[in-house]
Protein backbone atom coordinates (compact mmCIF):
# COMPACT_ATOMS: atom_id res chain seq x y z
CA UNK A 1 0.00 0.00 0.00
CA UNK A 2 1.15 3.23 -0.84
CA UNK A 3 1.83 5.83 1.88
CA UNK A 4 -0.45 9.32 1.86
CA UNK A 5 2.77 11.18 1.72
CA UNK A 6 3.37 10.83 -1.92
CA UNK A 7 1.04 13.23 -3.07
CA UNK A 8 0.77 12.03 -6.69
CA UNK A 9 0.28 8.34 -5.28
CA UNK A 10 -3.22 9.52 -3.24
CA UNK A 11 -4.44 12.28 -5.51
CA UNK A 12 -7.59 9.91 -6.95
CA UNK A 13 -8.09 8.75 -3.18
CA UNK A 14 -9.63 12.30 -1.90
CA UNK A 15 -12.30 12.26 -4.86
CA UNK A 16 -13.00 8.84 -4.23
CA UNK A 17 -13.46 9.23 -0.51
CA UNK A 18 -15.78 11.73 -0.97
CA UNK A 19 -17.85 10.58 -3.40
CA UNK A 20 -18.09 7.72 -1.17
CA UNK A 21 -18.98 10.02 1.63
CA UNK A 22 -21.80 11.58 -0.98
CA UNK A 23 -22.82 7.95 -1.98
CA UNK A 24 -23.63 7.47 2.20
CA UNK A 25 -25.60 10.73 2.13
CA UNK A 26 -27.97 9.90 -0.57
CA UNK A 27 -28.79 6.61 1.07
CA UNK A 28 -29.64 8.72 4.26
CA UNK A 29 -31.49 11.02 1.95
CA UNK A 30 -33.24 7.87 0.98
CA UNK A 31 -34.11 6.59 4.42
CA UNK A 32 -34.47 9.73 6.73
CA UNK A 33 -35.75 12.46 3.39
CA UNK A 34 -36.22 15.38 5.85
CA UNK A 35 -34.25 14.78 8.16
CA UNK A 36 -30.76 13.62 6.72
CA UNK A 37 -27.44 14.23 9.40
CA UNK A 38 -25.70 17.66 7.94
CA UNK A 39 -24.21 17.85 11.50
CA UNK A 40 -22.92 14.47 11.42
CA UNK A 41 -21.40 14.87 7.68
CA UNK A 42 -20.50 18.73 8.61
CA UNK A 43 -18.70 17.36 11.69
CA UNK A 44 -16.92 14.26 10.11
CA UNK A 45 -15.68 16.53 7.63
CA UNK A 46 -14.50 19.36 9.39
CA UNK A 47 -12.70 16.56 11.39
CA UNK A 48 -11.36 14.60 8.33
CA UNK A 49 -10.51 16.78 5.97
CA UNK A 50 -9.09 20.12 4.98
CA UNK A 51 -11.68 23.17 4.86
CA UNK A 52 -11.82 22.92 0.86
CA UNK A 53 -12.64 19.83 1.44
CA UNK A 54 -14.61 19.36 4.18
CA UNK A 55 -16.64 22.04 2.38
CA UNK A 56 -16.74 20.63 -0.79
CA UNK A 57 -18.43 17.42 0.67
CA UNK A 58 -20.95 18.91 2.73
CA UNK A 59 -21.91 21.17 -0.68
CA UNK A 60 -22.09 18.11 -2.20
CA UNK A 61 -23.50 16.36 0.11
CA UNK A 62 -26.70 18.70 -0.08
CA UNK A 63 -26.61 18.65 -3.79
CA UNK A 64 -27.22 14.78 -3.53
CA UNK A 65 -29.89 15.53 -0.73
CA UNK A 66 -31.68 18.13 -3.04
CA UNK A 67 -31.44 15.98 -6.20
CA UNK A 68 -32.71 13.20 -4.77
CA UNK A 69 -35.57 15.01 -2.91
CA UNK A 70 -36.89 16.50 -5.90
CA UNK A 71 -35.35 13.95 -8.74
CA UNK A 72 -37.04 10.43 -6.28
CA UNK A 73 -39.10 11.82 -3.13
CA UNK A 74 -41.13 14.74 -5.03
CA UNK A 75 -40.22 17.54 -2.76
CA UNK A 76 -43.14 20.07 -4.10
CA UNK A 77 -41.73 22.44 -6.42
CA UNK A 78 -42.29 25.75 -4.69
CA UNK A 79 -40.43 29.30 -4.06
CA UNK A 80 -41.31 28.40 -0.67
CA UNK A 81 -39.35 24.57 -1.09
CA UNK A 82 -36.11 25.69 -3.07
CA UNK A 83 -35.68 28.21 -0.51
CA UNK A 84 -35.67 26.52 2.46
CA UNK A 85 -33.58 24.10 -0.07
CA UNK A 86 -30.87 26.19 -0.55
CA UNK A 87 -31.03 27.61 3.21
CA UNK A 88 -30.54 24.19 3.87
CA UNK A 89 -26.69 24.34 1.93
CA UNK A 90 -25.70 27.35 3.74
CA UNK A 91 -26.64 26.39 6.98
CA UNK A 92 -24.73 22.89 6.65
CA UNK A 93 -21.61 25.02 5.64
CA UNK A 94 -21.85 27.25 8.58
CA UNK A 95 -22.46 23.94 10.68
CA UNK A 96 -19.20 22.44 9.25
CA UNK A 97 -17.37 25.99 9.97
CA UNK A 98 -18.89 25.68 13.47
CA UNK A 99 -17.37 22.37 13.52
CA UNK A 100 -14.15 23.02 12.20
CA UNK A 101 -13.44 26.07 14.31
CA UNK A 102 -14.52 23.86 17.87
CA UNK A 103 -12.31 20.87 17.37
CA UNK A 104 -9.54 23.46 16.49
CA UNK A 105 -9.99 25.05 20.00
CA UNK A 106 -10.35 21.40 21.11
CA UNK A 107 -7.66 19.56 19.21
CA UNK A 108 -5.13 18.80 21.92
CA UNK A 109 -7.98 16.68 23.45
CA UNK A 110 -8.99 14.39 20.95
CA UNK A 111 -11.90 12.64 21.60
CA UNK A 112 -13.22 15.61 23.42
CA UNK A 113 -12.68 17.50 19.94
CA UNK A 114 -14.32 14.48 17.85
CA UNK A 115 -17.67 15.04 20.66
CA UNK A 116 -16.99 18.32 20.73
CA UNK A 117 -17.06 19.04 16.71
CA UNK A 118 -20.16 17.20 16.37
CA UNK A 119 -22.40 18.92 19.14
CA UNK A 120 -21.02 22.26 17.64
CA UNK A 121 -22.54 21.35 14.23
CA UNK A 122 -25.74 19.64 15.67
CA UNK A 123 -26.27 23.09 17.57
CA UNK A 124 -25.26 25.02 14.95
CA UNK A 125 -27.43 23.03 12.38
CA UNK A 126 -30.29 23.19 14.11
CA UNK A 127 -30.19 26.53 16.16
CA UNK A 128 -29.50 28.40 12.69
CA UNK A 129 -32.94 26.74 11.30
CA UNK A 130 -34.79 27.42 14.32
CA UNK A 131 -33.33 30.73 13.81
CA UNK A 132 -34.52 31.04 9.83
CA UNK A 133 -37.97 29.72 10.68
CA UNK A 134 -38.53 32.50 13.32
CA UNK A 135 -37.04 34.96 10.72
CA UNK A 136 -39.14 33.75 7.50
CA UNK A 137 -42.09 32.96 9.87
CA UNK A 138 -42.35 29.36 8.81
CA UNK A 139 -43.59 28.29 12.61
CA UNK A 140 -41.50 26.52 15.07
CA UNK A 141 -43.89 24.06 15.46
CA UNK A 142 -41.15 21.22 14.08
CA UNK A 143 -38.32 22.33 17.28
CA UNK A 144 -40.54 20.46 19.98
CA UNK A 145 -38.23 18.10 22.32
CA UNK A 146 -39.52 14.77 20.91
CA UNK A 147 -38.13 16.17 16.65
CA UNK A 148 -35.16 17.36 18.37
CA UNK A 149 -34.63 14.69 20.28
CA UNK A 150 -34.79 12.34 17.13
CA UNK A 151 -32.91 14.51 15.26
CA UNK A 152 -30.37 14.48 17.26
CA UNK A 153 -30.62 10.76 17.69
CA UNK A 154 -30.70 10.38 13.79
CA UNK A 155 -27.65 12.72 13.80
CA UNK A 156 -25.78 10.52 16.72
CA UNK A 157 -26.42 7.33 15.01
CA UNK A 158 -24.96 8.74 11.64
CA UNK A 159 -22.04 10.43 13.33
CA UNK A 160 -21.03 7.26 14.79
CA UNK A 161 -21.20 5.15 11.40
CA UNK A 162 -19.58 7.73 9.21
CA UNK A 163 -16.61 8.04 11.92
CA UNK A 164 -16.53 3.79 11.61
CA UNK A 165 -16.86 4.49 7.88
CA UNK A 166 -13.79 6.86 8.34
CA UNK A 167 -11.79 3.77 10.21
CA UNK A 168 -12.50 1.84 7.01
CA UNK A 169 -11.35 4.79 5.01
CA UNK A 170 -8.06 5.20 6.44
CA UNK A 171 -7.28 1.50 6.59
CA UNK A 172 -8.12 1.61 2.60
CA UNK A 173 -4.97 4.40 2.41
CA UNK A 174 -8.69 7.28 1.40
CA UNK A 175 -9.17 8.83 4.22
CA UNK A 176 -6.73 10.82 7.59
CA UNK A 177 -7.19 10.23 10.68
CA UNK A 178 -8.72 12.49 13.07
CA UNK A 179 -6.08 13.02 15.10
CA UNK A 180 -3.30 14.11 11.92
CA UNK A 181 -6.38 16.06 10.70
CA UNK A 182 -6.62 17.81 13.90
CA UNK A 183 -2.74 18.57 14.58
CA UNK A 184 -2.74 19.68 10.79
CA UNK A 185 -5.56 22.38 11.90
CA UNK A 186 -3.99 23.90 14.69
CA UNK A 187 -0.93 24.55 12.62
CA UNK A 188 -3.15 25.77 10.18
CA UNK A 189 -4.38 28.60 12.78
Amino acid sequence: MQTQSNPLAAEWRRPVWITLLVAASVAFTLGFACATPFAAFAAIAALTMSRRDALLLVGLTWFANQVVGFGALHYPLTLDCFGWGIGLGIIALLATLGAERIAKQFSHLRYLATAMAFLAAFAAYEGLLFLTSIIVQSGVEDYTVAIVTRIFAINTVAFIGLLALNKLGISAGLALEPKRQLVAMGRRG
